[in-house]
């Protein structure tokens, strides 16, 4: 299915929204809960997977959520619609402080991998599915990696990263990182787990036990601030009973 085209606007610095332009008839999909803001004429409904096509009927919409739920997100999406003769917009931004990546996927070879709670919205027509780590090591010890989400297509999609945003370019090269540090990659790259070597860096170096391991020719984004992160020393700010 053909992504609908849809125009957008970025606003804000550190705590970014991104307000999407819809012509009659265009859709774009989102997480529930993501809408801030929509113009009169925008019709919305929650579905039964991502709309980016009928193919396996019934089935075809079961088996899509449930792999969507093994991530831990909701079975159904929100569609967006603009039902009325003038151009309408809808806006869309994350939970928690950061940064909006606008992504054309015609431009990256139809593909995006990337962390499960980063995706935020995109143009109707955008396959939404999980995507395994393909070695077992990176299955049982990746944490934060260990489901990743695939999208598919050829219109806009949004992702949201967490404090900063770090845009790198691997041309046959291999780049380690936290791997809740790690938002999205492109087709070309390859993505393991690796584990930390050495009983003391394992354990007194602060920096978790394992390491993504990227390897390959793409484009990979990465942000200074997982959520993980700012939850924990939020946690650890929280007064206990007691003291």
């Amino acid at each position: 299915m053909q992504s609908h085209e849809v125009d957008y606007e970025i606003f804000g610095n550190d705590m970014q929204v991104v307000e999407v332009e819809l012509d009659l008839g265009e859709t774009i999909i989102a997480e529930a809960g993501a809408m801030n803001w929509m113009e009169d004429d925008i019709t919305y409904e929650s579905k039964m997977g991502d709309g980016s096509g009928d193919g396996g009927g019934l089935m075809g919409k079961l088996l899509g959520a449930g792999k969507r739920a093994l991530t831990g997100e909701s079975l159904f999406m929100t569609h967006f619609t603009n039902s009325g003769s003038n151009k309408r917009r809808v806006a869309f931004a994350a939970p928690y402080p950061g940064h909006i990546i606008p992504v054309d996927l015609s431009e990256i070879g139809g593909q995006l991998t990337c962390q499960k709670d980063a995706f935020l919205c995109a143009a109707l027509g955008t396959e939404l599915s999980i995507a395994f780590s393909r070695r077992l090591g990176a299955g049982f010890f990746g944490g934060e990696g260990f489901i990743l989400q695939l999208l598919r297509g050829d219109g806009m999609a949004f992702v949201h990263a967490g404090g900063t945003v770090i845009k790198k370019e691997l041309v046959n090269e291999t780049l380690r990182i936290d791997t809740g540090c790690l938002v999205a990659f492109t087709s070309g790259i390859d993505y393991d787990i690796e584990m930390v070597k050495g009983l003391k860096s394992m354990f007194f170096g602060g920096e978790g036990l394992f390491l993504a391991t990227l390897q390959g020719t793409g484009t990979v984004y990465l942000q200074s601030l997982p959520f993980s992160k700012l939850a924990d020393r939020i946690i650890e700010q929280v007064p206990r009973s007691g003291n």
